[in-house]
Formats: structure tokens, sequence, C-alpha cells
């Protein structure tokens, strides 16, 4: 997460904390007029609409008040999906065994892209178990995204 991002979620938080729902991260996607904010939220009961639509009337008053980004953006509400975004170390530990794929902010032995299987999570750094066959130890400040990939 960038140092925008990180802004956002530190003025998001206790707004969205004390409607009762986990904020667990934030995306800025830069496209000039078109760009977006995309905010994913989540609670125990699960996320609909009707959630979204608070959070994002709450945390549209905080974004105005406070004006963390230049220009023109849409804001987005979201539940984390089935593709669910991991942001943070719990992220990580609290999916252990389950598939994810990465992007990281620079390249690894020249490569960005990862897929592979969370084996476990310590001092701020990731162990993959890739597809391949091979082993990854990660920062997770060095993960641009990552995202669980669903099993069916």
């Amino acid at each position: 997460m960038g140092p925008l991002e990180q802004r956002v979620m530190g003025l998001l938080e206790p707004t969205v904390t004390a409607l009762g729902y986990e904020l667990l991260g934030v995306e800025y996607l830069a496209q000039g007029k078109h760009s977006r904010l995309r905010v994913y939220i989540d609670s125990p009961d699960g996320i609909g609409l009707e959630d979204c639509e608070t959070v994002s009337h709450q945390v549209s008053g905080v974004l105005d008040v406070d004006d963390p980004i230049q220009g023109q953006y849409s804001l987005e509400v979201s539940s984390p999906g089935m593709d669910r975004p991991l942001f943070r170390p719990d992220h990580f530990a609290r999916f252990v065994g389950g598939k994810v794929k990465l992007r990281l902010s620079r390249p690894l032995n020249g490569q960005r892209n990862f897929h592979g299987r969370i084996d476990s999570v310590k001092d701020g750094e990731v162990y993959i178990s890739m597809d391949d066959g091979g082993q990854l130890a990660v920062s997770i400040e060095d993960i641009e995204k990552a995202n669980l990939v669903p099993e069916f």
C-alpha cells in the first residue's frame, strides 16, 4: 500500500469501525478523470448493498472534508468478494493454506507476478509455495497487490 492509500486508511478507519465494519484496505487507481478510490469493507455477517451504501455515504463526507486526493475520482465501496484482496499481515495469516496471486512493486529475479499457496507469515514476511514447486519469501511491504484465488 502506497503513502496515499495509507493516509486514506488512517482517515477512514475510525468512521468505518464506528459503523461496525472492518476496513480491509483501499486501492487508488489513477486514471485521469476516470480515477477510482476503492474501499473494501467486511463484517462477520457479510456485506450487502445497504452496507456499502451506508459506508459510502459516511466515507464520502470524510473525504470531502479532508480532501486527501487531488482531482476527480469515483468512490467505490465494496465487499472483499471471492477473490479477496489481502493488504496486511493478519489478512495473509487468516488464509494460510489458501491459493494466492501476487504482484510485487519491483521485480524479483526478473518477475513481478507470482501464484502459489500461503505457507506462513512471520515478521512481516509471507512465505509462499509456488505453483511451479519453488518457494518464495517476500516482505509484505514489497507486495503491490495480492488476492486470494477462489477454489471450487
